[in-house]
């Protein structure tokens, strides 16, 4: 009896760890919807060393999936593609979720030094900027005037 409790125990533990694995893994994401309606899931980056890190060192990036930067407030944010090993498009909004900039397919920067990439965008004062795969902002219909809900 007391090893069927044991066993029984054990098992409900292993249950919740898988439970909670897959909630890990969704933890700082949230659902992005784009102007065709679909939706992708975005990873946010909030804090400093988030917002700096970004998408860098990533091998690829899923077709729905991106990175939605939240800054504090409404201001000129030049994005650079240093130690991002993929092509994004890069989408600028200002406080009212309203397209107000794209770079498309911009190029991974394969400097040796950070000061020798080339910044992007923040020609357009913004609040949020998402990072997509390259290409996809052409797929989910994304355009400056257009609306992205989050």
């Amino acid at each position: 009896m007391r090893y069927f409790l044991l066993c029984s125990i054990a098992f409900a533990l292993l249950a919740a760890c898988s439970k909670n694995d897959q909630e890990a893994a969704d933890f700082g994401t949230r659902p992005i919807t784009m102007p065709d309606g679909r939706t992708v899931l975005a990873e946010t980056a909030i804090s400093m060393e988030e917002l700096m890190r970004g998408l860098m060192f990533r091998s690829s990036l899923a077709p729905d999936h991106g990175m939605l930067f939240l800054h504090n407030q409404l201001g000129k944010y030049g994005y650079w593609m240093f130690n991002v090993q993929i092509p994004l498009d890069i989408i600028w909004m200002d406080s009212q979720k309203i397209v107000v900039e794209i770079s498309a397919n911009t190029p991974p920067c394969k400097a040796a030094k950070a000061s020798q990439c080339p910044t992007h965008g923040g020609t357009q004062k913004s609040q949020f900027v998402l990072e997509l795969a390259a290409g996809q902002a052409a797929r989910y219909k994304v355009i400056v005037g257009s609306r992205i809900d989050f």
